[in-house]
Order: C-alpha cells, then sequence, then structure tokens
C-alpha cells in the first residue's frame, strides 16, 4: 500500500491544521499506522500512531495538541494539529509501522 500526504502549509505559531493521507489499499488490515515528521537536519520520528481500533499514542513533544484518527471505510488517516509551535516545522508522512517505503510527505511551516 502506498501513502499520499496532503494538507500541510505555512501557519503562524497557536494555530493549527489538519493533515490527511490517502492510502492506495485497505488500511484496515494494518494494526498501527503512524504520522511521522523529519526537520531539516534531524532524523524522522514518530510522532502519533493509532491501532486498528482506534487506539491512540503521541510523543510526548506533541501530547495534548495533535490528535490522530482512522477512517478505515475511506481508508484515510488523518492528523489534527492544534497549538503549532516553530519546532513543529518539518516534512510529515504517515505509513504503516515498520514500512521503509516512504511517500512524499506534507511540509508544515510554522512561523514564529
Amino acid at each position: 500500500v502506498q501513502f499520499v500526504e496532503s494538507g500541510g502549509g505555512l501557519v503562524q505559531a497557536g494555530g493549527s491544521l489538519r493533515l490527511s493521507c490517502a492510502a492506495s489499499g485497505s488500511t484496515s488490515r494494518f494494526n498501527g499506522i503512524g504520522w511521522y515528521r523529519q526537520a531539516p537536519g534531524k532524523q524522522r520520528e514518530l510522532v502519533a500512531v493509532i491501532s486498528r481500533f482506534g487506539s491512540t499514542d503521541y510523543a510526548d513533544s506533541v501530547k495534548g495538541r495533535f490528535t490522530m484518527s482512522r477512517d478505515n471505510a475511506k481508508n484515510t488517516v488523518f492528523l489534527q494539529m492544534n497549538s503549532l509551535k516553530p519546532e513543529d516545522t518539518a516534512v510529515y508522512y504517515c505509513n504503516v509501522i515498520g514500512s521503509a517505503t516512504w511517500g512524499q510527505g506534507t511540509q508544515v511551516t510554522v512561523s514564529s
């Protein structure tokens, strides 16, 4: 399955964005799907993960500000990002946990 991320953009600190990730096939068979991000000069990091049944977990840096959800009927996962900070600036990707095949990602830039 391949993912296409969208919804990124430029936003001021304190603002919100909602990212979407559409899969080319069924996502219901995957237990864990994650949102990752990679800032310039840094390694890619996992910021949110959702199970097949909808349970979620978040990196400490985004906990309380980001919310991940999934719509298995539409083969889409979402990341609602609130109270954005300049340090959230990165390219955001979604992927099945453990997969090494990555999409293009979507750029999120938060200005101070």
